[in-house]
C-alpha cells in the first residue's frame, strides 16, 4: 500500500504543476497579455477561469477514480484470480494513455464549456466587451493548452507507474510463482509517440503565437484579418510540416536500430548465432550493439563448451554400452559413422546429421537391460532370449525419456525406438512399414546391420564387406529402406580400393 500511496502523490502532483503551468500560468499569460483588458474586466476574467476549473477538477477527479479503480482494489488486496492481476497489470501499463485521454477529454471539456457559456453571457450583459469571436480563439487556444498539458502528464505518468508495475510484479510472483509481462505486446508505439509529441511541440507554440498575434494586431488595428492569416496560415502549414517532418526523421532514426536488434534477438531465439548486430552507429546505440554482441559472443562460447559436453556425454555413454560386450566394443561409433554418411548422401544438413549422429551412438542404449546371460551368450539364442533382446529399442527410448530436460532428448526418440524396424512391415518393436518408420530409423538400420553382419561374435566370425553389401543391396525394399541402402551400397562400391581415413568409413575387412 505504500506503493500505491506514493504514486497517488506523484500523479496529483503532476497533475497540479501541469495544471498549473498550462491552465494558469500559460493559459493567464495568453490572455492578459495579449487582450488590453480593463480593471473591471480582470475580475470578471478571474471568475470565469476560477469556475470552470472547479468543475473541470470534479470531472477529472471523476474519470481518474475510475481509470484507478481495478488498481485500488488489487492494492486493497480484493483481487482473487491470476486473471484479475494481469488486468491490473495491463491497466496499469494504460494509465499514461488513459493520463491523456482524461485532459483532452473532461479536463478541456470541464474547463471550456462552462468558460464559453460565461464568457458569451457576460459580453451579451456588457460586462466583457470582447468580440463574440474572440470567445472561439480562446476555444482554440484551450485545445492547444489541453494537448500541451496532455503531453506533459503522459511523460510524468510514465514514470510515475514503474514502481507501481514493479509492486505488482512482486506480489504476482510470492502468490503465483509467475513473472508478469506483457510479451512483447506493443500498447503505444515508439512511432506514434515520437510523431504526435515532435509535431505538436513544433506547432504549439506557432499557432499560439499567430492567435496573440491576431488580437494583438486588431487591437492596433495594423492589419486586416483576412491578410493577416493569409501570412499566418502560410507560416503555420510550413511550420507544422517541419514539425511533422522532424519527428518522422526522429522516430525513423531511432526504429531502425530497435528493429535491426529485434531481428538479432529473434536469430538467437531460434538459436542461430553466427551473425553479430551491424555496429553502424555513433550515439548510445553504440554502446546497446556492443553489448549485445558481446552477449552473442559468450553465448557462442557457452553453446561451444555444451556442444563438447554434450558430444562427450553421448560418446562416454556409447563406449559405456559397447564396453559390456568385448566383441561389440566400438559399434555403435561405426553405426554412428556409417548413418552420418548416408545422411549427408541423402540431403540431410548440419543440424539433422548432428542429431543422427548421436541417436546413432545411443541406438542400442536399451541393452544396459539385458541381462549379461543373454546379451553376452556365446551360442544362438532360444526364442525366449531373443524376444528379450527385441526389447532393448522399447527399453532405450523409455531410459533416455527419463533424462532431464526431456524436450531436449525428443529428437533422439524416434531413431532409437525404431532402428530394428523392416521397411516391409515385419521389424520391431511396433511393426511399423515404409515411410511409416522414423528417418532416423530407417538410415541407422542399414548402418547397424552392416556393422552387424562384418563384425566378428564369439559363434560366429564376421562376413567379408562384399558379402555383407550384396546382403544389403538385395534386402532393398524388403528388410532395408531401398533409398538409403541404395546410398551406402553405391558409396561403398564408389570408394572400394580407397583407404579408410579418405571415405570416412571404419573397414574391418583386415580383422
Amino acid at each position: 500500500m505504500p506503493t500505491y500511496k506514493r504514486f497517488i502523490q506523484h500523479v496529483i502532483l503532476n497533475y497540479i504543476i501541469g495544471s498549473f503551468i498550462a491552465v494558469l500560468l500559460v493559459g493567464m499569460i495568453f490572455v492578459f497579455s495579449t487582450l488590453n483588458v480593463a480593471h473591471y474586466e480582470i475580475l470578471g476574467l478571474v471568475k470565469i477561469i476560477a469556475f470552470s476549473s472547479v468543475i473541470m477538477i470534479a470531472c477529472e477527479t471523476i474519470v481518474f477514480r475510475m481509470h484507478l479503480r481495478p488498481v485500488h482494489r488489487f492494492f486493497l488486496g480484493n483481487q482473487e484470480t491470476l486473471k484479475d492481476v494481469e488486468a491490473v497489470y495491463i491497466r496499469v501499463h494504460h494509465l499514461p494513455n488513459l493520463s491523456v485521454l482524461r485532459i483532452v477529454g473532461p479536463h478541456l471539456l470541464g474547463f471550456s464549456i462552462p468558460a464559453t457559456v460565461i464568457a458569451l453571457w457576460m459580453i451579451h450583459t456588457g460586462q466583457l466587451t470582447f468580440p463574440f469571436y474572440y470567445v472561439g480563439i480562446a476555444c482554440i487556444g484551450a485545445c492547444l493548452v489541453a494537448s500541451m498539458h496532455a503531453l506533459v502528464e503522459f511523460f510524468l505518468t510514465m514514470r510515475a507507474i514503474k514502481p507501481l508495475l514493479e509492486e505488482i510484479r512482486d506480489r504476482t510472483y510470492q502468490q503465483y510463482g509467475l513473472n508478469l509481462s506483457l510479451r512483447g505486446r506493443v500498447l503505444l508505439s515508439l512511432r506514434h509517440k515520437f510523431q504526435l509529441s515532435a509535431t505538436l511541440i513544433g506547432a504549439f507554440p506557432l499557432f499560439l503565437f499567430c492567435l496573440a498575434t491576431q488580437i494583438r494586431l486588431e487591437r492596433l488595428e495594423a492589419t486586416d484579418s483576412s491578410s493577416y492569416w493569409a501570412w499566418a496560415g502560410t507560416i503555420l502549414i510550413f511550420g507544422v510540416a517541419f514539425a511533422y517532418l522532424g519527428g518522422r526523421l526522429l522516430t525513423r532514426e531511432i526504429e531502425q536500430p530497435i528493429h535491426h536488434l529485434l531481428e538479432k534477438m529473434n536469430e538467437v531465439k531460434e538459436g542461430r548465432l553466427n551473425s553479430n548486430a551491424s555496429d553502424l552507429y555513433s550515439d548510445e546505440f553504440a554502446e546497446l550493439v556492443e553489448g549485445f554482441n558481446m552477449m552473442i559472443e559468450g553465448l557462442k562460447e557457452r553453446e561451444e563448451k555444451n556442444g563438447q559436453l554434450l558430444d562427450s556425454y553421448f560418446a562416454t555413454l556409447a563406449a559405456a554400452l559397447d564396453a559390456r560386450d568385448a566383441y561389440t566394443a566400438g559399434h555403435s561409433l561405426r553405426v554412428a559413422e556409417y548413418s552420418v554418411l548416408i545422411g549427408r548422401k541423402g540431403g540431410l544438413n548440419e543440424t539433422d546429421l548432428d542429431l543422427l549422429r548421436k541417436t546413432a551412438l545411443l541406438h542400442d542404449i536399451g541393452k544396459i537391460g539385458v541381462a549379461d546371460a543373454v546379451l553376452l551368450k556365446d551360442g544362438k539364442l532360444t526364442d525366449e532370449e531373443f524376444d528379450q533382446i527385441k526389447m532393448h529399442p522399447v527399453m532405450g527410448e523409455s531410459i533416455l525419456r527419463q533424462v532431464e530436460p526431456a524436450y531436449a532428448m525428443a529428437p533422439y526418440l524416434p531413431g532409437v525406438r525404431s532402428h530394428h524396424e523392416r521397411y516391409d512391415g515385419k521389424g520391431y518393436p511396433d511393426q511399423l512399414a515404409g515411410e511409416d518408420i522414423p528417418l532416423f530409423g530407417r538410415i541407422i538400420a542399414v548402418a547397424d546391420a552392416y556393422d552387424a553382419m562384418t563384425s566378428d561374435r564369439p559363434y560366429r566370425q564376421g562376413m567379408k564387406e562384399e558379402k555383407a553389401v550384396m546382403i544389403l543391396e538385395e534386402g532393398k525394399g524388403t528388410q532395408w529402406d531401398p533409398y538409403f541402402a541404395e546410398l551406402f551400397v553405391k558409396e561403398w562400391r564408389r570408394n572400394k580400393g580407397i583407404t579408410a581415413d579418405s571415405i570416412g568409413i571404419s573397414t574391418r575387412a583386415s580383422h
